[in-house]
């Protein structure tokens, strides 16, 4: 085993590994590729590799697939579930064809009928941490989290957290059941929490903070040269961020992390996976691939200097990225 450090995420007891694994790309995503085709063979040794090397937290949703992400995770760990720290999310509605309707659904009684599928699709009989994807705009976040207070008394779920919300809306939800983690997309390209308030309540109620896409989903590798290099069905194409004269603009500062990770010695990856974990949280990078999961695990020992952490945050300052994280359709369900 890899002496990959363990943190306490938030103040409930929850502890894992600093650095978990996004599980996202393992599956299409409603007959779609999420990053390009994935292998359920190669996907599976991946799981098996991280856990070898000291990552055990792995993070699923029912919307991957829809329900087949889950259903590989149950494949991957059968048989060694209690070694495994899993945490899947709820919300974005599927119905009882398996289909996504791609509405929000938060209502109570979905709670309690997404918490039993994912169950059964990862095999097991409770969720270490069980996610609200995203907050569903008609029903109160209180009645939401209520019910998912209601599954962690019925020994369903151990901890719950929230996923893209904006700080008051944590503020409100802690009260009526302790938040343990809250997840947002957080990278050098992609450093809002720092000024939109989100990190400063989660330091003020002592819940974690989980960072998804820590290498601004994939564009840090460095292997991406324009827009065209994205599979056909590859989930980012949709992202302005990746589109156009935006592409070009974000790979010209890419180019200068390039050069600080060369003179280091290390890949871009790693120094922007570096970076994450200097600022207290845990990470979830994603990958399909052993390769990447071995580099990833090695960042975590990676230690900034002060002066490299500086250059970084002057190079990639709040807001200079260019083009929005998502599509204006899917920032419309980003809870601002």
């Amino acid at each position: 085993m890899s002496t990959i450090k363990k943190t306490r995420l938030g103040g409930q007891g929850l502890e894992v590994p600093v650095e978990g694994l996004g599980c996202m790309g393992m599956t299409t995503l409603a007959g779609g590729d999420i990053y390009g085709k994935a292998d359920e063979r190669e996907s599976i040794a991946t799981i098996h590799r991280a856990f070898e090397l000291g990552i055990n937290f792995l993070d699923t949703a029912d919307l991957y697939g829809p329900l087949l992400n889950e259903r590989l995770i149950a494949k991957a760990i059968k048989g060694n579930r209690e070694k495994y720290i899993l945490a899947t999310k709820f919300g974005y509605e599927v119905d009882d064809n398996e289909q996504l309707t791609w509405a929000v659904n938060g209502r109570p009684e979905y709670v309690s009928k997404a918490i039993d599928r994912s169950l059964k699709n990862l095999g097991t009989d409770h969720i270490d941490l069980y996610y609200l994807h995203r907050v569903d705009p008609e029903v109160p976040v209180e009645d939401t989290v209520g019910a998912m207070s209601d599954l962690v008394k019925a020994g369903k779920v151990k901890y719950i957290g929230l996923s893209e919300v904006s700080a008051p809306t944590i503020s409100r939800a802690h009260k009526v059941h302790p938040i343990t983690a809250v997840q947002t997309e957080y990278s050098l390209f992609e450093r809002d929490p720092e000024e939109n308030g989100i990190l400063d309540v989660l330091k003020e109620l002592n819940i974690g903070f989980v960072a998804y896409s820590p290498l601004g989903r994939g564009f840090i590798s460095g292997e991406l040269k324009t827009p065209d290099d994205f599979d056909p069905n590859d989930f980012r194409r949709t992202i302005p961020r990746f589109q156009g004269e935006n592409f070009y603009k974000n790979l010209e500062l890419l180019k200068q992390i390039q050069a600080i990770a060369e003179k280091r010695g290390i890949t871009p990856s790693q120094l922007a996976l570096a970076w994450v974990l200097s600022n207290g949280v845990v990470a979830i990078p994603g990958t399909k691939r052993i390769k990447y999961i071995e580099e990833n695990a090695a960042a975590a020992a990676i230690v900034l200097t002060q002066e490299e952490k500086v250059q970084l945050e002057s190079i990639l300052p709040v807001g200079i990225t260019a083009g929005a994280r998502y599509d204006e359709q899917q920032m419309q369900l980003v809870n601002a």
